[in-house]
């Protein structure tokens, strides 16, 4: 196996000496520099498979260099590494990409360990999209900000057993990355039990999850194992978890604090032996608030808390997805199709409240309705009308606000079939109408912020904080005209 590259990047040579040596014994390759310039070239010439540098270099400042290096590659983790020992280091270090910030002076063992986890990310990423890409479910992907974020996290957590809390809107592959999880974690030789808390009647849900013996209620004719035994060594992703009655938070609490358990109607107490994946698409915190989720519970399931960014979140990822998904129908017999330009443009400027789930279904319908190898803008426009979307953006600058209001509430009412969406649907509406908006103002000035904050009629710190809340970047290349 080939020896992973490491670019070390420090001004001291000395440390550089240090540094060098302990990560040559460690069976890595290593090549140093006292200057920015040199590493950039490296990064430029797509060398390397980590950078550990220090902050302060004699002609740039490594947080000046680690937006660059991430948009050429957005894969290659850095480490970086400071005598300016303060808070406001690390996160500014946190704020720029950075995969790890270590203090100087520091332990070489503990670099070495920084190391060694941020390796592991690049060595999974791939692989992990390869097995994924054929999973029956959303695959895992996307070059963005987001989801670089979501790989790293998945990483770190594969070789534990920690409790992980997935949330994030429907449709945004939430079951997907609980499957990741056990794949690629400690339990992948164990099995994988999903249950969809929703889906269950609610005086079965105790049976359902803790198994009953013969008797135990009328119906009961033979002993049933439940999902936590059927779990056993493997892992139990509790889905909608949100949904779970009270009676039933209870019992699972007390399950979750003894790790033992007792089935319906059974007289001895049964060990636990699994790990618990939670998701919702709710927020907790409010259902808390309404006496509907138990607070002790919910601080017992939140013990890694991992959010699933939504598709409108992450627009640059839509021309991947949907060339994906194309590639899967034409596996599935639907036909080679390939997808233009303007077609992509106008997938990019669509909401998806229905998220990745949604952009899946459209790319189905596009390949069996439409004999045409080529699909292009007219036929998307003509698919969204079809699904009950309105065909012109609605979110421009110049876009009336009652005509965009009640196209939200027409989308909002058809999504969640004439219910009110989990979350206040005047902060959902604001927030689909404001990220777009700020993004079709960047694109028209071609990203000068200037121009955007007095087309938009804000002070322009407004706009920047705004840009910020809702991650939109700063750069004109994520602008596209």
């Amino acid at each position: 196996m080939t020896a992973s590259t490491i670019l070390l990047a420090d001004d001291d040579d000395a440390i550089r000496t240090v540094l060098h040596k302990a990560l040559t014994r460690k069976g890595y390759d290593v090549r140093m520099t006292g200057n920015a310039a040199t590493l950039w070239d490296w990064v430029s010439a797509g060398e390397g498979d980590l950078i550990v540098t220090d902050v302060v270099m004699p002609d740039e400042n490594a947080f000046d260099l680690l937006p660059r290096i991430q948009k050429i590659r957005p894969n290659l983790p850095v480490i970086v590494m400071s005598a300016q020992n303060t808070v406001l280091t690390a996160i500014k270090a946190a704020e720029r990409g950075a995969y790890e910030y270590l203090p100087k002076p520091f332990d070489l063992e503990d670099l070495s360990k920084a190391v060694s986890r941020a390796l592991q990310p690049a060595k999974l990423t791939a692989p992990l999209q390869d097995r994924l890409a054929g999973d029956e479910n959303l695959p895992l992907i996307g070059r963005s900000g987001p989801m670089q974020e979501v790989y790293r996290i998945l990483a770190r957590l594969m070789a534990t057993n920690l409790t992980v809390m997935i949330t994030g809107d429907s449709g945004t592959g939430k079951e997907l990355v609980a499957r990741a999880l056990h794949d690629y974690g400690k339990r992948r030789r164990g099995p994988f039990v999903p249950v969809n808390m929703a889906a269950i009647p609610r005086d079965l849900i105790e049976s359902e999850l803790f198994g009953h013996e013969k008797g135990a209620f009328t119906g009961a004719t033979q002993r049933s194992s439940g999902r936590f035994e059927q779990a056993r060594g493997g892992t139990l992703f509790l889905d909608e978890i949100g949904d779970m009655p009270m009676e039933a938070q209870t019992r699972l609490l007390r399950v979750l604090q003894e790790g033992e358990y007792r089935s319906v109607g059974g007289r001895h107490s049964i060990k636990t032996e699994v790990r618990i994946i939670a998701a919702t698409n709710q927020r907790l915190e409010k259902l808390i608030k309404q006496g509907r989720f138990r607070e002790d519970l919910f601080f017992r399931l939140n013990v890694v808390p991992l959010n699933l960014p939504p598709l409108r979140a992450r627009v640059e990822d839509i021309p991947d997805l949907a060339h994906h998904f194309l590639a899967r129908a034409e596996e599935e017999g639907s036909g080679a199709k390939i997808i233009e330009q303007g077609a992509l443009d106008v997938l990019m400027d669509h909401s998806w409240p229905g998220n990745v789930r949604e952009l899946e279904n459209l790319m189905r319908r596009l390949t069996v309705i439409y004999a045409d190898d080529i699909i292009t803008a007219g036929m998307v426009i003509k698919e969204l009308e079809r699904s009950g979307e309105d065909a012109e953006p609605v979110t421009g600058a110049a876009a009336d606000l009652e005509t965009a209001v009640s196209v939200y509430l027409k989308r909002y009412f058809a999504t969640y079939d004439g219910e009110l969406p989990p979350i206040g649907l005047y902060d959902r509406i604001l927030a689909d109408i404001e990220r777009p908006l700020i993004m079709k103002c960047l694109r028209a000035t071609k990203g000068n912020q200037v121009k955007a904050s007095h087309l938009l009629g804000l002070n322009r710190n407004t706009l920047r904080k705004k840009m910020r809340q809702l991650d939109i970047a700063s750069d004109t290349g994520h602008f596209p005209l």
